[in-house]
């Protein structure tokens, strides 16, 4: 696919203009600029759902796009497994087609007649094709996929008008992924993912062999996908070779030559106007004045790209300071209906700390977030602010809470107090809200609008307890790096998720894992995290080259050695649950070895099926579709006990972990 001079305008405003770029085949390209500066909207001229206002999109024939949806019904009664199998549509009309002509194929054998060599030409191209594009594994595959973004086998069979709007974006994800399109265009494919799925999601996009072009706020996916990066600021583009890091260094290199240059202008400016000035009423000199003036008027005035970084000033004032415990839980339970999320569970934030919460999407870090918040009830425990705090709550849903009707100014003025009143104004330059932006209906913002006023709404008094529900949802990058600014200097305590690895580095001292309704700390970041849960280490054990303390409220021994009685224990604890882990991973592998022998089966079947006398035998051709029908259930079957095998040894891994600690 190739972009030609693509421009696109809304009326009189020049959106972008000269915008050209070839994708290629194993391409990953990132899609940068802050918000407003088109990215959506170039993504979708390169998916050929709007037409360019100048320029031209060029595809090779036979070239297959595709772009993730943002926009998705939620009335639908489809299963998710149906929704993601539809991604093989083409694949089940090329089986209905292979059905038919077997059947035909059938009929004529019976009634003694050969068949038509332009029937098993036909036969053997539609075969070939269901065979070469994956027709007797699409089944599996949609399992894996379905499993890898966070579907647990209920979850599959669930409608889909029973799920958030996160959640059908994993389905729209899903069916991409599966159609394996030669162009993959994603729009904020890690917005609606937690970490666990991220990861999972990074991998395949590494197997995937077309091309990607991506638009993302996620610097660390940015870092590890995008070997180029295509970049729209204030109308212009660029295209910059090399990666995240290569860009931002040519970007700052590219502004720096710009303001030289204006300096450069301006000083011709200035000598130009002086002579004018000088000599605008000398006769003898009226001609050279004329040409200057007409020269000024032609002039391109060199224009600077903005830095929003410095344009943006989300500076968080003093504030109050707090007792040294600023907030605990203890013994609290909570449930959903007949669903126990917490049963007990014990948090403790001290002054000064910056906790990010850390687990797979429904392990209930949402909900540990709103009961810190004091924003959501519970049915029994306490929660128990420490001296003198206070506590302002983002959530993750803010934006919905904005009122269409309302304008940006009215919103901060439901909010003010009298002294509030004359600074809302600077308040809201302060989030890129100036001039008559501050006249504008909350209804026609953008996502990115919407996330900058939510939080001026927030810091407008600031609290000395900051509890954030993925602040930088819809946020560009510079607004994101702002805001990671902003917080850093910030003097009081914070309590945050994020699925924003760069910005949970650039903050977090502590992460709190959330899983299966147990907490586990860690002291440092989210590398930190990693590091430690991986290798098995304990909530904030002692790591060589670290020197890191235990974290308060981090395990019941507080440091102290545990008796010897205790010890031996431990270690027959240890090696019991060795020993289950060794047999879980036996019978993984067993499992495995079976799956691949019954998918070398189907491959063989596959084969037989495909010999021109199967066709001219009707039983043996209905005796092979029933065994291919078995084989496929075998398969499914496998792939449910490897998933349950799976989960059982990441809890007994879990529990090995926490246990150590």
């Amino acid at each position: 696919m190739r972009l030609e001079g693509i421009e696109k305008r809304f009326g009189d405003r020049v959106l972008f203009q000269g915008v050209s770029f070839d994708v290629r085949s194993g391409d990953r390209i990132g899609l940068v600029g802050p918000n407003g500066a088109g990215k959506t909207t170039l993504l979708r001229i390169a998916a050929g759902v709007e037409p360019p206002d100048g320029g031209r999109r060029l595809l090779a024939r036979g070239t297959s796009v595709a772009m993730l949806r943002q926009e998705i019904d939620p009335t639908l009664e489809r299963s998710v497994r149906e929704e993601a199998s539809s991604a093989f549509a083409a694949l089940d009309a090329v089986e209905a087609e292979l059905r038919e002509l077997e059947q035909r194929m059938s009929e004529l054998g019976g009634r003694g007649e050969g068949v038509p060599a332009a029937l098993a030409e036909r036969y053997d191209h539609q075969r070939t094709q269901f065979e070469q594009e994956g027709g007797f594994d699409r089944e599996a595959r949609v399992e894996r996929t379905l499993a890898g973004l966070g579907f647990d086998e209920a979850d599959r069979e669930r409608p889909l008008s029973s799920f958030s709007g996160g959640w059908l974006m994993r389905v729209e994800l899903a069916k991409l992924l599966l159609a394996e399109p030669e162009v993959l265009l994603l729009d904020e494919p890690t917005n609606h993912l937690d970490l666990p799925s991220i990861q999972w999601f990074e991998q395949t996009l590494e197997e995937f062999r077309g091309a990607v072009l991506v638009v993302s706020h996620d610097r660390t996916f940015l870092r590890r996908h995008a070997r180029s990066i295509a970049g729209l600021e204030r109308g212009g583009f660029s295209l910059t070779q090399g990666g995240w890091d290569r860009y931002l260094q040519e970007r700052e290199e590219r502004r720096t030559q710009a303001e030289a240059r204006r300096r450069v202008q301006q000083r011709q400016v200035a000598e130009t106007e002086r002579f004018i000035q000088r000599f605008r009423a000398k006769a003898s000199k009226a001609r050279q004045v004329q040409s200057r003036v007409k020269a000024l008027a032609r002039m391109e005035r060199v224009e600077v790209a903005s830095d929003a970084r410095r344009r943006i000033r989300m500076r968080i004032p003093p504030v109050a300071r707090a007792g040294e415990v600023v907030l605990r839980l203890e013994g609290v339970h909570k449930r959903y209906e007949d669903t126990a999320v917490y049963r007990g569970v014990d948090l403790e934030v001290r002054r000064g700390d910056k906790v990010a919460l850390a687990g797979p999407n429904g392990a209930g870090k949402s909900t540990l977030l709103r009961i810190a918040a004091g924003a959501l009830a519970f049915e029994q425990g306490e929660r128990i602010l420490g001296h003198n705090v206070s506590c302002s709550f983002f959530a993750q849903h803010q934006l919905e809470v904005l009122r269409g009707e309302a304008s940006v100014l009215e919103e901060l003025e439901a909010l003010a107090r009298t002294d509030d009143l004359p600074r809302l104004r600077s308040h809201l330059g302060a989030f890129l809200f100036s001039g008559d932006d501050v006249e504008k209906k909350v209804s026609v913002l953008s996502g990115g609008e919407k996330s900058r006023l939510a939080l001026a709404r927030l810091l407008l008094h600031p609290a000395n307890l900051l509890v954030l529900d993925e602040p930088t949802n819809h946020l560009d990058v510079d607004a994101c790096e702002i805001l990671e600014e902003a917080l850093r200097g910030y003097g009081g305590t914070l309590l945050f998720i994020s699925h924003d690895r760069s910005f949970i580095n650039a903050l977090a001292t502590r992460v709190v894992e959330v899983r299966q309704g147990r907490l586990r700390e860690f002291h440092g970041n989210y590398d930190d995290y990693l590091r430690d849960a991986g290798d098995g280490s304990a909530a904030g054990g002692s790591v060589p080259g670290h020197g890191r303390r235990r974290a308060p409220g981090a395990g019941a021994e507080g440091g102290t050695a545990a008796p010897a009685g205790d010890r031996r224990e431990t270690r027959r604890r240890d090696r019991e649950h060795r020993r289950q882990r060794e047999r879980l991973a036996r019978q993984i592998e067993r499992l495995e070895a079976e799956i691949l022998e019954r998918e070398k089966a189907v491959e063989a079947l596959r084969w037989r099926r495909g010999d021109p006398e199967v066709h001219r035998d009707a039983e043996r051709a209905r005796a092979l579709e029933a065994e291919g029908v078995a084989l496929d259930a075998a398969i499914r079957e496998l792939y449910r006990g490897w998933e349950a095998l799976a989960a059982e040894l990441e809890a007994l891994e879990c529990e090995d972990a926490e246990g150590s600690g």
